[in-house]
């Protein structure tokens, strides 16, 4: 019974393995929900910088903050914040969010422009020394829940650059969060700012008094908005996180079930075999005598 020790000895090691998956499991699901709770309590914010800005910028045109218009020399470099995750075991998340930076980085290189990337999470900063990119601040070891002060001082680095002129544009690498089921990918532009990211809601022209003046108020209004979108992208990757692991240990889970079966299966066909050869030997034995 050799082969069944062994066999009974996999099944052991399968379902302690079974046990830690479902455990995990359990623990995602409750930070899942955690997670998305706060992305969604983190949007109305958003929005409601998002049409003050607009506003601002419709009610003032006579002063352009640089973040709004594209620099005027061409400097043919170009800054990256790419969102990951610090730990693994969420299936395909940042292998996903990863290859698309690389397309992306390779449709850049193809143009002649070079990068340079801010890198958020433990697997973006070892993927990008692996690829030898030129992480120009990095942010790891953020935990369960996002905070801006640790976001603000790498994110600085490349609107400081952009401010200069020595960046053409600004983008973000993050896991958009569709559902539970389902996480995309994305790249978006954060500067210059768009129209689309600045287009009012309302039909409303709105009025303000500005205290000191207009440029200090825009200009500190736009930092903090740009802040709160690098905010929203990290919240919602962390939130894809949790699901995509929920979902993946949910299916390791049950391939440990099916193994376990198939082994069972298996057991108990090598335990009737032996059971039926030794019966054979002794009816020959008894037969013999």
């Amino acid at each position: 019974m050799a082969a069944g020790k062994e066999i009974r000895g996999k099944i052991k090691s399968v379902e302690n393995t079974k046990k830690i998956t479902k455990a995990m499991e359990m623990v995602a699901a409750s930070k899942m929900r955690k997670a998305q709770d706060r992305m969604r309590a983190a949007r109305p914010y958003a929005d409601k910088v998002r049409a003050i800005a607009s506003n601002l910028a419709q009610a003032n045109p006579e002063y352009v903050h640089p973040f709004m218009v594209a620099p005027e020399t061409v400097s043919r470099r170009v800054g990256y914040i790419v969102v990951s995750t610090d730990k693994g075991l969420c299936g395909g998340l940042n292998t996903n969010v990863l290859r698309t930076f690389t397309n992306k980085l390779r449709e850049h290189e193809a143009a002649g422009v070079k990068a340079d990337v801010v890198a958020i999470g433990n697997k973006a900063l070892g993927f990008m020394n692996r690829i030898g990119a030129k992480v120009v601040a990095q942010a790891t070891q953020l935990g369960d829940t996002p905070h801006l002060e640790r976001l603000i001082g790498p994110v600085k680095v490349l609107l400081d650059a952009y401010t200069a002129g020595q960046l053409d544009a600004v983008h973000i690498v993050y896991t958009r969060f569709i559902n539970t089921m389902k996480q995309e990918p994305v790249v978006e532009q954060l500067l210059p700012l768009t129209a689309d990211r600045l287009s009012a809601r309302g039909q409303h022209q709105w009025e303000y008094i500005y205290e000191p003046d207009a440029q200090t108020v825009i200009d500190d209004l736009l930092v903090r908005y740009v802040e709160a979108l690098i905010y929203q992208a990290v919240a919602e990757n962390m939130a894809s996180e949790q699901s995509a692991r929920m979902v993946a240990m949910k299916a390791a889970t049950d391939n440990a079930g099916n193994v376990i079966t198939e082994l069972k299966l298996v057991y108990n066909k090598t335990r009737q075999a032996a059971i039926t050869k030794e019966l054979s030997e002794i009816v020959a034995g008894a037969a013999a005598v």
